[in-house]
């Protein structure tokens, strides 16, 4: 029982940081073009933050699955896991180097299952698990980011093109709003 509290304890400290690790990315843009006031876009982040993290569990599921061999996960390797994530995310953030909280947590449960199953590491699952649900991905999504930037800015270019300046920041403005509740 105390280690399943220590776990729920050790993950509401774990989302606190994830909050101020990466809700600052999700308003960034809100806030320095005056979209909205730095008081007003952290309440919407905290808002949309904490409704992700209540209805958004089917991402974390699907990604959680498949990574290490269960068998060897146990409430102490779970600890292990956030603590290790929380770490992670405390020093990017005092380094002021990017990273992401998502990652933390699949290397920390990673990791975790390394050391429970003593340096065997079968226990890690990379066909069908980290290299298809993480390391390709994280290869891939920057080349499909920047080409699908180029082609969406393109298209917008030529859209609005004939359109005042005042009407496409003001257009811009809202699509702003949705764009950071979205990311948060």
């Amino acid at each position: 029982m105390l280690t399943l509290i220590s776990v729920l304890l050790a993950a509401i400290i774990f989302e606190y940081s994830n909050g101020f690790h990466d809700a600052a990315n999700a308003i960034a843009t809100v806030v320095s073009t005056r979209v909205l006031t730095p008081r007003k876009a952290i309440a919407m982040a905290a808002f949309f933050n904490l409704t992700g993290a209540l209805f958004g569990g089917a991402v974390a599921s699907t990604i959680g699955k498949g990574l290490v061999d269960t068998d060897i996960v146990t409430m102490t390797t779970v600890l292990c896991a956030v603590i290790a994530a929380f770490a992670w995310n405390i020093a990017t953030w005092w380094l002021g180097l990017p990273s992401s909280s998502s990652h933390a947590l699949i290397g920390g449960l990673c990791g975790a299952a390394l050391a429970a199953a003593r340096g065997n590491w079968s226990v890690i699952k990379w066909n069908g698990g980290v290299w298809p649900k993480v390391v390709i991905p994280m290869i891939t999504s920057p080349l499909a980011g920047f080409i699908f930037g180029a082609l969406l800015m393109l298209l917008l270019f030529i859209t609005l093109q004939r359109f005042t300046p005042h009407f496409v920041h003001s257009l811009f403005g809202k699509l702003q709003i949705f764009s950071a509740a979205w990311m948060a």
